[in-house]
């Protein structure tokens, strides 16, 4: 599936089906009926596929329905897997750590090639191409995602070798996520230090925590001076809100565009309380916000809610969205106040600022990297809680 996600959609799919089969091959289906959060996903899901009835248009209430099917699938099948060996971790770790620092070289080969023109699109918000289809956005989390699994996995690796190729892995990542600077991967990455900062603080280790914050200032600060990439980006982000502050309501800047399309949706929502738009409907009902209070953004301009919570109200009314916050917040269930517990809880947080800023769950990529994240993480997690309890 990792392979998947990052050079071959076809391959994605397939892999999420075999792993899906996998696991549920020779289960009974009342066992399905004991994952409460699997229940809630068919629920809002559900909510979604019962759309096409009250929207028009088929396509654009197809696609969304069919890349939420990893929804009904994947949280069965990791509810369903045996606890997995130190072995076999530590070969999906050094697998992984293998396909994003091969991912690296693909990108930085173009920076490579022809530094002043890619630092140049940086002030246009283009950024370097990457693999995963070039979704920057979702690849550059799943790069802040998996630098967050090796800190929770590093101590359990078999093999000081495994350990060594592990800690270099963050390293440099860390420093590449940094190079591509895409606003939703570094916050996620921020996000998480600041967390284990907080985490070490309260842990009896108060100078360490705060020099974990020290630390990421002095990243920060230094990846603005010498990473060019970086710099051109803060650059636009500073620029863009300048120009919001002055009035400028151009959604050629990607975060006015974002703006713009949460007034709109929460100027329409009053009308679709009850049962949505209808997914399929959705994208219509916002051209018409767009003609009529913002005429002048041009029709490829024109966005949807970036905003999950936002697309599930508009789309299939408050009902819809009641479910789906309860979806969303299902996994605290399985926090403990303990190390995994910490963890589980920060892929969590973390996961909120895409839902937060992107229409995440939208796209097959999007379903995949939120799924997969999260289910490794608490599968993990709950099989070492388990095991000390």
């Amino acid at each position: 599936m990792l392979a998947g996600f990052l050079l071959s959609r076809v391959l994605l799919s397939a892999a999420t089906i075999a792993f899906g089969i996998n696991a549920l091959l020779g289960v009974h289906p009342r066992e399905w009926l004991k994952n409460k959060w699997w229940l809630l996903g068919v629920a809002w899901v559900g909510i979604y596929l019962l759309s096409g009835l009250w929207s028009e248009g088929f396509r654009q209430w197809s696609y969304p329905v069919s890349v939420k099917l990893p929804v009904l699938l994947l949280p069965l099948a990791f509810g369903l897997l045996p606890r997995f060996s130190a072995q076999q971790l530590t070969v999906f770790t050094i697998g992984g750590a293998l396909l994003f620092l091969g991912s690296m070289g693909y990108s930085l080969y173009f920076l490579a090639t022809d530094p002043d023109y890619y630092i140049e699109q940086y002030s246009f918000s283009k950024v370097l191409p990457t693999l995963a289809g070039h979704d920057y956005i979702r690849y550059s989390l799943s790069i802040a995602l998996f630098i967050i699994w090796c800190f929770y996995i590093r101590r359990s690796l078999t093999g000081k070798w495994a350990k060594w190729l592990v800690a270099f892995t963050i390293i440099v990542l860390c420093l590449h996520i940094h190079i591509v600077a895409v606003k939703t991967g570094l916050l996620v990455l921020y996000l998480f230090f600041f967390c284990q900062a907080i985490y070490i603080a309260f842990s009896r280790k108060l100078i360490i925590g705060l020099g974990i914050i020290a630390i990421m200032a002095v990243t920060a600060i230094s990846a603005y001076k010498y990473v060019p990439t970086f710099e051109q980006k803060v650059n636009y982000f500073r620029y863009s809100w300048k120009v919001f502050e002055h009035g400028n309501f151009d959604s050629d800047y990607s975060d006015i565009g974002r703006l713009i399309s949460y007034d709109i949706t929460l100027k329409l929502l009053p009308d679709y309380l009850a049962a949505g738009t209808g997914i399929g409907d959705l994208h219509d009902v916002m051209k018409e916000g767009y003609r009529k209070w913002y005429p002048k953004v041009p029709e490829f301009q024109q966005l949807k809610p970036h905003n999950q919570f936002l697309i599930v109200a508009l789309g299939c009314g408050i009902p819809a969205l009641l479910i789906f916050l309860a979806w969303v917040l299902y996994p605290l269930r399985w926090v403990r106040n303990n190390r995994h517990g910490f963890f589980v809880f920060t892929i969590w947080l973390v996961m909120l600022v895409p839902l937060m800023v992107e229409p995440f769950l939208e796209l097959q990529f999007g379903v995949y990297v939120y799924l997969f994240f999260m289910l490794w993480m608490v599968h993990n997690a709950k099989s070492n809680t388990e095991v000390v309890q």
